[in-house]
């Protein structure tokens, strides 16, 4: 690999540290009766924000409690980013493009299993609700958009990445713009 290239996989890998510093979702809620809005930031090791309050909200209409101690991702989550930011720095470090070509599937993988596993966690708190609930909406599961907007009732849910995972997805497009250039540059000089 070019020096340049290197260096940009170096890069990456540093960029790809803030998940352990910053937010990689967020899901925002709003409505009439909460004008500043409710949000729930979803870390590498858990959830913060207005996570009680949309507790309580959710009990009425039947979805589960959302408790983070029950999510068996948060637990193994550090420790696989640990192993893709090592496998990346192990990359650049022995200017392995073989390595390089397989940290980029890793990644590839890794960003489509969590989408997956986020839309069937999304999927089992928006449609496997309480009959008991205190409020009843006949065929209404309440699901919020994996990316955008949906309305739900009178609250307007937003799901989008937090700072973290834009900086996580920038760091992933700069070893694709990399892999992309080394090929190139390999195919000019044969």
């Amino acid at each position: 690999m070019q020096e340049r290239s290197r260096m940009l996989i170096g890069l990456s890998t540093i960029m790809m540290l803030s998940a352990y510093f910053l937010p990689l979702w967020q899901i925002v809620l709003e409505a009439p009766q909460y004008p500043e809005g409710l949000e729930m930031k979803i870390w590498l090791n858990g959830i913060t924000g207005n996570v009680e309050q949309i507790n309580g909200l959710n009990h009425y209409i039947g979805m589960q409690h959302i408790v983070v101690s029950e999510f068996i991702e948060f637990k193994i989550l550090p420790y696989i980013f640990g192993i893709l930011i090592l496998t990346g720095l192990i990359a650049a470090i022995r200017n392995s493009k073989r390595l390089l070509h397989i940290w980029m599937a890793l990644l590839i993988v890794f960003a489509i299993a969590g989408f997956v596993d986020f839309y069937f966690w999304e999927y089992n708190y928006g449609h496997n609700l309480d009959p008991r609930a205190a409020i009843k909406v006949e065929g209404m599961s309440y699901q919020p958009p994996l990316i955008g907007y949906k309305q739900l009732l009178n609250f307007l849910a937003g799901s989008f990445p937090a700072i973290g995972g834009i900086i996580v997805g920038i760091a992933g497009a700069i070893v694709v713009v990399v892999i992309i250039y080394e090929h190139q540059l390999t195919k000019r000089l044969k």
